[in-house]
Order: structure tokens, then sequence, then C-alpha cells
């Protein structure tokens, strides 16, 4: 039973995980890319539809972690799935305090009301949203060492 929970669980994150970097590494140089107020709308588009989507997984998936963590305290591997799940919870502190502003903020623009600054809070989302990618990845990369 550890064992499949073990493995839904990295599936889950490491899912998680490509979603992010797709929107970090495609989906934004995709949205940046294109003419004229196209770009804005699909960054508000895909900010309310992630937006809504997002959060379940990323609460699910530090859930998922820790009852890894919890079942498996006496198996090797453990410290990994307990930093994973460390790291999980820096990626949601950061999410909140950090992204989910920019994004509530940004859903709503359309090329009539954004605010003069919007490049400026876009490419600021698209920084904190690398240090972001950077720590999902460093935590999938530690449930993937904790099965081995």
């Amino acid at each position: 039973m550890l064992n499949a929970l073990e493995v839904f669980t990295t599936v889950v994150v490491g899912l998680m995980v490509g979603v992010e970097f797709s929107v970090a590494f495609v989906i934004n140089p995709i949205f940046n890319a294109l003419p004229g107020d196209s770009g804005q709308l699909g960054r508000a588009h895909g900010g309310r539809m992630l937006g809504a989507v997002m959060p379940v997984w990323y609460i699910g998936s530090l859930v998922l972690v820790a009852v890894w963590a919890v079942a498996g305290w006496h198996h090797y591997g453990a410290g990994l799935t307990v930093t994973a799940g460390a790291l999980l919870i820096l990626s949601v502190a950061m999410s909140l305090l950090l992204l989910v502003p920019i994004n509530n903020r940004g859903k709503t623009w359309t090329p009539d009301n954004r605010p003069a600054d919007w490049k400026e809070q876009t490419n600021r989302w698209d920084r904190f949203h690398y240090v972001r990618v950077a720590v999902l990845i460093a935590a999938f990369a530690l449930l993937v060492a904790a099965l081995i």
C-alpha cells in the first residue's frame, strides 16, 4: 500500500511540476510573442483557469506528501520526503504571498481596464514563478530519490 501511495504521489506532484514548468517556459513566452493585446488576454484567461485548479493541486500534493511522510516514517527516504514536503509548503507560501495577489489582479484585466504598469506586474509574476518552479522541481526530485 505504501508503494502505491509513493508512486501516486510522485505522479501527481510530477504532473503539477510539468504544468508549472510549461507555464514558465512554454505558455507565457508564447503569450509574450503574440501581437497586440492577445498575450495579455491569454494570460488573463490562463490566470482564471489555472487559478481555479492549482490551489486544489498544490494542497492535494502537500497532503499526499504528508501522508507518505507519516506512513513511511520508519522507511528509507523519510527524510527526503519530509524535505520535499517542506519545499511544497514553501511553494504554497510563495504562491499565497507573492503570486496569487498579482494573478488575482491580472485575471481581471482587459485592454480597457489594465493598469499602466501591467507589464511590470506580469514580469514580476514571471520572476517569482521561475523561483517557484525551481522549488517544485527540487521537491519532485527529492520524491523521486525517496522512491529509489
